[in-house]
């Protein structure tokens, strides 16, 4: 079985350069994001990026939906990609993919 190994890197790579970034910012996150939100030209990376995030949390949705699990386990990843973007469905693709269970190897009756 694969495992996300690549969405495991990104996640942490992700995760340090923003963890080192709001340490090392003049700006709240939130002043941030409204000095964005007030030019055309970055509102316009803000908006498409939160279209984005819109797409991965219907993902994520219909997966766990497909899974069988229930809406309430996905509220910390759709709270993680409402702040973070990536980080929730990135964490999402990691956790479920390390948890699969091996396909089962039996042999055909």
């Amino acid at each position: 079985m694969r495992r996300p190994y690549l969405a495991l890197a990104g996640l942490l790579g992700f995760s340090l350069y923003t963890l080192a970034t709001m340490l090392t910012a003049e700006h709240s996150l939130l002043e941030f994001g409204r000095e964005l939100m007030s030019r055309p030209d970055t509102a316009q990376v803000v908006i498409d990026l939160y279209l984005m995030a819109v797409l991965a949390c219907v993902w994520m949705y219909r997966d766990a939906r497909g899974r069988g699990r229930s809406m309430a386990s996905l509220v910390p990843y759709f709270l993680l990609t409402t702040v973070f973007v990536s980080v929730g469905p990135l964490f999402y693709i990691v956790v479920n993919g390390f948890s699969r269970q091996a396909p089962s190897t039996r042999a055909p009756a």
